[in-house]
């Protein structure tokens, strides 16, 4: 009988699979068809992006292509609208685009794909078992196995030259601090939750939390399943520059790894502070290879193993610096700076197979694109409109082949998140993963515009979102969005957030201000000690740009931004009334206070200003939202994770109750669970933009 219930839950169990590959497939046609009907030409569209759409909408993430640079590999992220969360399977498809299909399924986080050396075996990160483990698949039979059973999360997988081992991340644990010697509770007895104690100046940070006690370390594990060996030893953080890790680098023998590493006794103060190290596999000896002042990171080694590049500066103490590509020879002599022939940031170093130069990606008048730098610093751009999916601001991801293929992540006004190779010089987008979505919508239709700030008459550039079935001849109520950081890019990139400003029928300006990265380093250093500051102009001159384009009701203006944006948007009102209304997404108000509260507190008292706050109060209060809180008479919406640690609710709770004792018309919003940027539940990202809408919409006047 036991056999027999068995053998049916087993056929029931193999029917439900079939069934539900039956559906994927036939989703895939259908967004195949969809994609190709939107690639061919214009569709006619029947309806408008709606708030519900967040949930479905989906994002590609970390391409990996096949070492023979046949097949690309994805982590594919959804929303699921019962349960409230956000999930992530692996999906494979031809480089050329065809023959898509998933690897896993399954409410689950799968993530962190990577390709073994021969191509034969794929591992990555999932949390199907329960807790997150490192798993294998053999690609020519579909068998998986868990090669780790660790309690911490692995990350930062990478594989060994070989294919016979794989090395990662975790934490180590270490008992929790506690001083005295409380008695334990009776049997049966229940007692409250015993005190935190802490030690540590970042004890908190946004997105983890509660930081548990101990420290990341490396450690190796047979590809074929096994124990865990720790390589890395001490009270330090290895594999992770602040709290992300950082791939180890293989040497080609597989000797030895490099590795990034907190060690120096100040770690703690210095939080863009890190070092290269080189550990032996063997035993764990571990040899210092750089020792400056700044962070060091993204280590790759050169195919002959004689080469280390490495991304990083010289730390000058300013707001904003050019990270470079550097060279060194594997015993850390000879380092030299190679990309000063470019003047922005680049990460993600991969050395072509020639040993003759080195891919990297960087971000150019807010286009995140992938050059191929030879090794005196010269350069050409292989790719372009790499994104992160969903979102205007820079970033992506993209892996190479032997060959020199190349797949990566992209996104375009037009284009939520997708896959793309390059392939013989040629990019194309080989995948279509919301076709299915916007093939009976009209979304915004985007438009660069440049403009002169009133301050000094310097370039500034924005992009207009304008509303589905938009009419020129009609005025239109305005938004400008205004991004965080403050040192990060918009671009033309797909935002779900700003298309659906338009969607309600708001002309939306997103721009680049001074600070803004991808201009180069003196641009993104003129609020060096000064922001906020005369970027109100650069904005202020934007609207004015919209304008006088003639489709705009200027009586209808209105402000946001989130973050460093939420900062600029209590600055912008603070210095003019020509806004009906604005929204402030957590913002900075005070900076004494966010400077001992934050988690980045330790970085904003060494970068961005010149001092503790007791010793320059003048500077910190001169850039405080509070300097000029007396002057906002605009009705005033803030909005925050009440577990946000990057820009703390405490910043939000002070201006607006300064703006209530002051008689200004203002709401505060505390969003339970969330962190910085109010996107962990998709229904709360739903509700940020529902907000907005709901708030500019209250103020608006009705016009003829």
């Amino acid at each position: 009988m036991k056999q027999d219930v068995e053998a049916m839950t087993m056929m029931t169990e193999t029917r439900s699979t079939m069934r539900f590959n039956w559906r994927l497939q036939m989703r895939a046609v259908f967004r195949l068809v969809l994609w190709s009907t939107l690639m061919a030409g214009p569709a006619v569209a029947q309806g408008k992006l709606q708030p519900m759409d967040v949930f479905n909408l989906e994002y590609a993430h970390s391409p990996q292509i096949s070492p023979d640079g046949q097949w690309v590999v994805y982590a594919r992220e959804s929303f699921d609208v019962m349960t409230d969360r956000s999930y992530s399977n692996l999906w494979l498809v031809r480089a050329d685009g065809t023959d898509q299909r998933p690897l896993t399924t399954g409410k689950y986080l799968d993530r962190e794909p990577r390709w073994s050396p021969d191509g034969k075996r794929l591992a990555y990160v999932s949390n199907r078992d329960g807790s997150p483990q490192i798993y294998v698949r053999w690609m020519d039979n579909s068998q998986t196995y868990p090669i780790t059973h660790v309690q911490e999360p692995p990350s930062g997988i990478s594989w060994s030259p070989d294919g016979s081992m794989l090395a990662f991340t975790k934490l180590v644990p270490a008992p929790a601090l506690t001083i005295g010697n409380q008695p334990a509770p009776p049997p049966g007895a229940q007692w409250a939750p015993p005190a935190k104690y802490t030690d540590k100046l970042v004890f908190r940070f946004d997105g983890v939390g509660e930081l548990p006690t101990g420290f990341t370390h490396i450690f190796v594990v047979p590809s074929e399943g096994g124990t865990a060996r720790q390589l890395s030893n001490g009270n330090f953080n290895y594999g992770a520059a602040g709290f992300g890790a950082t791939p180890a680098a293989w040497a080609p023998d597989g000797q030895a790894l490099v590795v990034a590493a907190r060690r120096r006794a100040d770690a703690e103060l210095r939080m863009l502070e890190n070092d290269l190290f080189e550990i032996s596999v063997k035993d764990g000896t571990t040899r210092q290879l750089t020792d400056r002042i700044g962070p060091d990171t993204d280590p790759a080694m050169s195919p002959d193993g004689k080469l280390i590049a490495y991304t990083g500066y010289d730390d000058r103490k300013v707001g904003y610096q050019n990270t470079l590509l550097w060279l060194m020879n594997r015993d850390g002599t000879g380092k030299r700076a190679v990309s000063t022939k470019l003047d922005n940031s680049v990460g993600d170093p991969v050395w072509s197979a020639d040993g003759k130069s080195i891919y990297l990606q960087f971000d150019e008048h807010g286009n995140t694109r992938v050059a191929l730098m030879a090794l005196d610093g010269s350069y050409k751009v292989v790719a372009k409109d790499l994104g992160t999916g969903g979102s205007a601001y820079g970033g992506g991801t993209y892996s190479v082949a032997r060959d020199g293929s190349l797949a990566l992540t992209v996104s375009t006004p037009s284009i939520p998140g997708d896959i793309a190779t390059v392939r013989l010089g040629v990019q194309k987008t080989i995948t279509g993963i919301n076709a299915d979505v916007l093939g009976d919508k009209t979304i915004g239709q985007v438009e660069e515009i440049w403009w002169n700030s009133s301050k000094d008459q310097r370039k500034i550039e924005g992009w207009i979102i304008k509303p589905p079935g938009f009419d020129p001849a009609k005025k239109y109520p305005f938004i400008i969005e205004i991004h965080g950081g403050p040192f990060a890019n918009y671009g033309d990139r797909f935002d779900v957030e700003k298309q659906l400003m338009a969607a309600a029928g708001y002309v939306v300006l997103y721009t680049n201000p001074r600070g803004s990265t991808s201009y180069g380093e003196e641009f993104g250093n003129l609020i060096h000690h000064a922001y906020p500051g005369d970027d109100f102009y650069d904005l202020n001159s934007g609207v004015d740009a919209v304008i006088a384009k003639g489709y705009v009701d200027d009586k209808n203006l209105f402000v946001t931004g989130g973050s460093g944006g939420g900062v600029l948007t209590a600055w912008m009102i603070g210095h003019t009334t020509r806004f009906r209304a604005a929204l402030a997404f957590y913002p900075v108000i005070n900076w004494y206070s966010f400077s001992l509260t934050a988690d980045m507190a330790p970085m904003s008292v060494s970068n961005w200003f010149p001092g503790f706050p007791w010793d320059n109060l003048q500077n910190y209060e001169s850039r405080s939202l509070l300097s000029v809180v007396k002057n906002v008479k605009t009705p005033t919406l803030i909005m925050t994770g009440e577990e946000d640690f990057r820009t703390p609710m405490s910043e939000s709770e002070q201006y607006y109750k300064a703006l209530k004792m002051l008689g200004v018309e203002t709401v505060l919003v505390r969003v339970p669970g969330e962190s910085h940027g109010i996107r962990n539940r998709p229904s709360h990202w739903m509700g940020k933009m529902t907000t907005l809408t709901g708030w500019f919409d209250q103020h608006r006047t009705q016009t003829p």
